[in-house]
């Protein structure tokens, strides 16, 4: 049931494909949305009306994910497989019937809750809000199942078919905007997401039934693990929520700022995910049951070196990427977005925004992967209460910024909140395994920042000494020609500075290299 450390690059590299397609996908959806509905009051009244079900389905993918791995892995690895199914078809019955009872009390407090997350709304912004709101809570139940099943097949090392979910999805809702876009308007992609999220809960259905899961009906509440599940995801739900608390936060404030405040957050921060979501994410998930299994055999040195190599690695590849965000952040908003509805003043909103948030893309990275060190060792408390703490700050940095940057504000508070967050995850995790080399990692850090500090200079002097005319392909040509070069640069930066996987890189490299002029003199 355990994952080799061969095999764990290996499952990484085919998360990565999977996820390569899910962004792309997405990225292609932001582009339709944005070329249908720009940056106005109506896009913003979505964004409003998808944050209850969107916020909730982050919550169950991330707290039952979580929990299913390892709670899983401790009865494979007693040969309880048997026990483990039936345990997990109690589950099933019981979440379904929380997802349903949820679902109907989000249609019937719909208005309450949209006065309540965006009181600066107006007029037929509010009404199409609530409208908005009863469509999209259904969604809640088929998240939350797919994150069930993504869970308990996770568990069993069967990664691919739950990583179709976000393809799928985008999907959807791509084609929902093409087709019904001009004819219903926002209720056209609301469907779209419905059809996305019902699609990402069966695709799931034949892989689960292959490895012997069969839910029946019923519920057996007095189940001994029944209670020590709901111990576990209690906390992670309340953690994640803490840390979902940002996006709220966000479109409370912004609901009385200009239109389209709320939309060029939402599209700058869909950028900023995007490395996220290629890597990191793949990452973590990847890395993560080889975690719960060294936690299980008490091996915290080897579990310590796992996040810590981890941690390396996310920040190393995040670096360069917050680079190109911050410094070809006009370019790529106009190649991206600019088109249709989405107008050069939601360009300009949406760059300002893009700005900000890059400044904390490694830490919203490190997040992630020192939160799965925690979650390895079940527990759940320590990355709740740092989140609150984070919170705290994002929402004192938000009120003290708003007023000066307005939007931008909003998205600079959460930076610097996710870059304290990763700070006191590393710090706290460090008391419990001893093995992140907490000084070796801020040393690494500085070199991985100087390095990047000459990647932003180079990317920054190629911009202004070699602007290019044409508008048409400028924005394009931009974004690929200058990343190529300051990757170049960057990778030079931190050869000089002699990072040890740097070495390695060079090593990989020239085998290769090797290898291919070895087979051209064959052919």
């Amino acid at each position: 049931m355990s994952l080799a450390t061969g095999t764990i690059a290996r499952v990484a590299i085919v998360l990565v494909l999977f996820n390569v397609a899910s962004k792309l996908t997405a990225l292609v959806r932001e582009v339709v949305i944005a070329r249908q509905f720009g940056a106005t009051s109506a896009m913003d009244a979505y964004l409003v009306a998808f944050s209850f079900p969107s916020v909730l389905f982050y919550l169950f993918t991330g707290a039952l994910a979580t929990v299913v791995v390892p709670v899983y892995s401790e009865y494979a690895a007693r040969g309880r497989d048997r026990e483990a199914r039936d345990l997990f078809g109690t589950f099933f019955n019981l979440l379904l019937l929380l997802l349903v009872l949820a679902t109907i009390a989000g249609l019937i407090l719909a208005p309450w809750l949209v006065k309540l997350l965006a009181p600066g709304f107006q007029g037929d912004t509010v009404s199409l809000a609530v409208k908005l709101t009863r469509w999209m809570f259904p969604l809640l139940i088929f998240s939350g199942l797919s994150a069930l099943f993504s869970g308990l097949l996770n568990a069993r090392n069967i990664f691919a078919v739950t990583a179709l979910n976000g393809p799928l999805s985008n999907l959807a809702v791509i084609i929902a905007v093409l087709a019904l876009g001009n004819l219903w308007g926002v209720y056209g992609m609301a469907l779209g997401v419905l059809a996305g999220g019902a699609a990402g809960a069966v695709v799931q259905l034949p892989a689960l039934r292959r490895t012997g899961f069969h839910f029946r009906p019923g519920v057996a509440l007095n189940h001994p693990d029944l209670k020590k599940i709901f111990k576990l995801v209690l906390p992670i739900t309340l953690g994640m929520s803490i840390s979902e608390t940002y996006i709220l936060i966000d479109r409370f404030l912004a609901s009385g700022l200009a239109e389209g405040s709320i939309s060029a957050l939402n599209y700058a921060n869909r950028l900023i995910q995007l490395p996220l979501g290629l890597f990191v994410t793949a990452v973590g998930t990847a890395v993560f049951p080889s975690l719960t299994r060294r936690a299980a055999e008490n091996d915290l040195r080897g579990l310590g070196e796992g996040v810590r190599r981890s941690l390396r690695l996310v920040i190393l590849t995040c670096a360069p990427a917050a680079v190109v965000l911050l410094v070809l952040r006009e370019p790529l908003v106009t190649l991206f977005f600019q088109r249709g509805a989405f107008d050069a003043r939601a360009a300009d909103m949406t760059a300002v925004a893009l700005f900000f948030y890059s400044f904390g893309l490694i830490g919203q990275a490190g997040e992630f992967i020192l939160a799965r060190g925690f979650f390895s060792l079940q527990d759940t408390r320590t990355p709740m209460i740092l989140s609150a703490v984070a919170v705290a700050v994002n929402l004192a940095l938000s009120l003290a910024l708003i007023g000066p940057l307005r939007h931008g504000g909003l998205a600079l508070a959460n930076s610097v909140a996710a870059l304290a967050n990763m700070v006191m995850l590393a710090i706290y995790l460090n008391r419990r395994v001893a093995c992140l080399r907490i000084s070796e990692m801020w040393r690494f850090s500085a070199l991985v920042l100087i390095a990047s500090v000459v990647m932003a200079g180079a990317v920054q002097a190629m911009a202004h000494w070699f602007a290019l005319p044409s508008p048409a392909w400028m924005p394009a040509a931009q974004v690929c020609l200058f990343t190529a070069a300051g990757l170049v640069v960057y990778l030079a930066a931190l050869s000089v500075l002699r990072l040890e996987e740097m070495r390695f890189f060079w090593d990989f490299a020239r085998r290769t290299l090797s290898r291919l002029q070895a087979g051209g003199m064959k052919g």
